[in-house]
């Protein structure tokens, strides 16, 4: 009798009380998204109740009726609000799909986009766009800067990651230490670049600057939002098929050659759609850092570390985080609001010591 049959006879009630558990996760995390989306949608200058926002987004895709005294309550969250959410949910999904894909890529609890370069080469990206501007403009006028923005984030941080990538392989086997310290040496210098930059800079391409490094979602919009839609949705769908290869890297590099997977081909796969996902984030709305480390932790505490799993649990609870972190930072100073980067960076910054902390037997095996 094999292993498999065996398990299913003596240990029924196990895998039925785990598949239970899951559902109910998923159920609630489901459902947290739903009730937050909703609250902070009506959350603002203007507060429009919860029942009246369902009421407005029923009559704008199902026609229904809509009391009078809800237009201008409409427009405001049509035309600034939802924008913004929808924005927020997505960039949060795809910042920790990109996370738990690199953790698992890496076989390293603190790989992030922002640790191995990814969101300051795409900053970088952006940066030299931003100052190059008029330039481009005088040679390709019918171009607009915001047109290419995500394509020159998506270089930036597909450039930076590979660098990394290079520096710590060798002989197919990736060194977890060389990756975060090239990493750290990647941040600095995409981060010296860019400091350059601003202090060429004029005053509004110095303000534009200040946008990007500090992380906003102040800019949203529905043009903005259709400019990197594609990129996103792409991202958060195709990387959860290669979530069962990225399970047997888990196993070891050679262990997963044993088994059939092309590791070469699937790094380079994983490192292009994170770079793609992470530029078009920071295209919008700058870095934004610690969702992609934080939220597949979270997810690996609460489900395990399968990643057929924990990257479809790492896409809910990373549009959750972020758009509760927007929330954050459009009302603790209000009317004025905080750039997200500080707030992800406040809730992030501890659990990354506590992190550092619970792992020193990390230093074992780096």
């Amino acid at each position: 009798m094999s292993i498999k049959a065996t398990e299913a006879i003596v240990l029924p009630g196990v895998f039925s009380n785990k598949r239970k558990y899951l559902y109910i996760i998923f159920l609630s995390l489901i459902t947290a998204l739903i009730i937050l989306t909703l609250f902070s949608i009506g959350i603002g200058a203007v507060f429009i109740p919860v029942d009246d926002v369902i009421k407005i987004i029923m009559h704008q895709f199902l026609s229904t009726a809509i009391q009078e005294e809800l237009i201008q309550s409409e427009v405001i969250l049509i035309a600034i609000r939802l924008p913004r959410v929808l924005m927020c949910l997505l960039i949060g999904a795809t910042l920790a799909v990109c996370g738990a894909v690199l953790q698992g890529l890496f076989r390293n609890p603190l790989a992030d986009p922002q640790l191995i370069g990814v969101s300051s080469g795409a900053a970088l990206g952006v940066a030299i766009s931003i100052i190059l501007g008029p330039s481009l403009n005088k040679l390709l006028p019918e171009m607009e800067i915001s047109s290419i923005l995500p394509f020159m984030a998506f270089f930036g941080g597909f450039a930076a990651t590979t660098i990394v990538y290079r520096i710590s392989s060798k002989h197919g086997k990736t060194s977890v230490s060389t990756m975060l310290l090239s990493g750290i040496a990647i941040n600095a210098l995409c981060g010296s670049i860019i400091g350059y930059l601003i202090f060429l800079a004029d005053d509004n391409q110095i303000r534009d600057l200040t946008f990007w490094t500090l992380g906003s979602l102040n800019g949203s919009s529905w043009k903005s939002l259709y400019a990197i839609f594609p990129f996103l949705i792409f991202t958060i769908v195709v990387l959860p098929f290669f979530s069962s290869k990225l399970n047997v890297i888990l196993l070891g590099e050679e262990e997963a050659k044993y088994l059939g997977v092309d590791v070469d081909k699937l790094k380079k796969y994983m490192i292009f759609l994170a770079s793609l996902g992470v530029g078009a984030c920071v295209a919008v709305s700058g870095i934004i850092g610690f969702i992609g480390l934080v939220v597949p932790h979270l997810v690996r505490l609460i489900i395990g570390p399968d990643l057929r799993i924990l990257i479809p649990a790492s896409i809910i609870l990373g549009a959750t985080l972020l758009l509760c972190s927007d929330l954050i930072a459009r009302t603790v100073v209000a009317p004025t609001e905080l750039p997200i980067g500080i707030v992800t960076s406040l809730l992030g910054a501890p659990f990354f010591i506590w992190l550092l902390i619970k792992n020193r037997s990390l230093q074992n095996y780096l």
